[in-house]
């Protein structure tokens, strides 16, 4: 059997008092996870929620969050938890895609479900018991599911194109787990910090859950705060971490940090970029007995395919690592074929961990794969070590006067100037080049640049056509939950 329940039942009958969850002042041990777990599966099967069906959350991070996530598993269902920040549309069109039979919403978060059609719409509030929602249900027992069966569909988050339904098998978690427990040594002392948005593969997995596989425990934000999040690093002596880049510099940046103990951090898997060599020193000069590991991945693969090796983070600087045990990776030319070390092709992958398409799309998922290798998207090389660079999105490639132009090195070469927080750099259309590129900065606080500036400094590192034709200064830039910036509403104008 390979229900998520199985192995939270399996703790809570070795060690019922060692604590599964905590939530504020909230102590969940593993025998009351148990029990939570089983009565909400009833209450669903009561409802006529069965084997293989598609069972939505639109929630934010609380402890009913994951009581649902294992209970659907219990009883056979699939799981489907939806970006909360999505309008209404979009939640729409995953909820209708998905095929989902009904739908667990916070009570803040109903507006975003209006569009939903067809789907029992049930009010999840904020609850840190998801048990108390389903007082008198009958226990369920488990709907034993088999390594190849569906446990879950997550919607990519659309950064290039239309959400697709990821197909996510209990096989692909299992050696996700596996690869993260013998990589970071995830135990049953592990207390993991999981502040991002449980929706995404990043708190989900990266590594998430595994750590309750491992028998260690999860401590829940229901949002990100910086204040907050020190503070139960010193409280609760948390000791790993995933963070979203912007979360990683609002903590460097706090400036009351220097209150806070954070000795018991061991290490912070950081994603959606390539981190800068100033972040990784700020990080280690900050937090003095930890590491942050820069790491590759993406929903497809469960997240987590390489992880930079402890000790080797200033020598491969720019890397995201090496693959893990179960993985492999190949740098590919458009036709498919491999390419020899440190010559830039599109990212891809094979292994246990990888999805095997997209739900109701045969032709994106033919589309996405060389035989049996995951096409990533992602353009980057691979050193003699196998170590794994990258350089650009396939799409993100600006193409101008016939010139390719990455549009990450030209964003290297910005985030040089000292008042440049963060920067994207995109295409825009150009009657007589094709596309320009025009660069998109968010300053340090009270830092200035000028157009003459910019200029100035790239045309000292760059070629004269990779230089941005405009520059636009914003407050901030958009953001996916794993960190990367939503180039697309740049293109299109929605955040110009």
């Amino acid at each position: 059997m390979v229900n998520l329940s199985s192995f939270i039942i399996a703790h809570a009958r070795r060690t019922p008092d060692r604590i599964a969850l905590i939530y504020g002042a909230d102590r969940i041990s593993y025998a009351d996870f148990a029990r939570r777990i089983v009565t909400i599966g009833g209450w669903l099967e009561a409802r006529g929620v069965g084997v293989g069906d598609v069972v939505a959350v639109l929630m934010k991070n609380s402890p009913a969050f994951l009581e649902l996530a294992f209970a659907v598993s219990h009883i056979g269902a699939v799981f489907l938890p939806i970006n909360f920040r999505l309008a209404g549309d979009e939640v729409a069109y995953i909820l209708d895609n998905g095929e989902a039979k009904i739908l667990f919403v916070d009570d803040a978060l109903k507006i975003n479900a209006r569009g939903a059609k067809a789907v029992e719409v049930v009010d999840a509030a904020a609850q840190r018991d998801a048990s108390l929602l389903f007082a008198g249900a009958s226990p369920a027992p488990m709907r034993v599911r088999k390594p190849g069966d569906l446990f879950r569909l997550m919607y990519t988050s659309g950064t290039t194109d239309r959400p697709k339904g990821v197909i996510h098998t209990y096989e692909n978690f299992y050696w996700k787990s596996m690869d993260h427990v013998n990589a970071l040594g995830l135990n049953k002392d592990t207390r993991l910090l999981v502040t991002g948005p449980l929706y995404h593969v990043g708190a989900f997995d990266l590594p998430g859950v595994a750590v309750l596989w491992a028998g260690g425990a999860l401590c829940i934000h229901r949002d990100f705060d910086p204040a907050a999040v020190l503070a139960s690093i010193e409280s609760e002596r948390l000791d790993c971490a995933w963070l979203a880049p912007v979360m990683t510099s609002a903590l460097l940046g706090y400036p009351d940090r220097n209150r806070y103990d954070v000795s018991s951090l061991r290490w912070v898997i950081g994603g959606g970029e390539r981190t800068p060599e100033s972040r990784i020193r700020a990080f280690a000069g900050y937090f003095r007995d930890g590491r942050y590991i820069d790491g590759y991945g993406l929903t497809e693969s469960c997240s987590g395919d390489t992880l930079m090796e402890a000790g080797r983070e200033i020598e491969k600087i720019g890397s995201t690592g090496r693959a893990l045990a179960h993985v492999e990776i190949e740098i590919r030319d458009d036709a498919g074929r491999p390419l020899p070390a440190r010559v830039e092709g599109e990212i891809c992958l094979r292994g246990p961990k990888i999805t095997q398409g997209y739900w109701r799309d045969p032709e994106r998922t033919a589309a996405a794969f060389f035989g049996d290798w995951f096409r990533t998207g992602d353009v980057g090389y691979l050193d003699e070590e196998g170590f794994l660079f990258l350089t650009d999105r396939k799409k993100d490639m600006i193409i101008s006067g016939g010139e390719n132009i990455a549009s990450s090195e030209v964003e290297r070469v910005i985030l040089e100037l000292p008042a440049v927080r963060e920067v994207a750099v995109i295409g825009l259309p150009d009657e007589r080049w094709g596309e320009r590129p025009v660069a998109f900065v968010a300053l340090e606080p009270g830092g200035q640049l000028t157009f003459e500036a910019l200029d100035a400094h790239c045309r000292s590192k760059l070629a004269g056509f990779k230089t941005p034709k405009e520059l636009f200064i914003r407050d901030s830039l958009p953001r996916n939950p794993s960190g990367k910036i939503l180039k697309r509403a740049l293109r299109t104008g929605e955040a110009v």
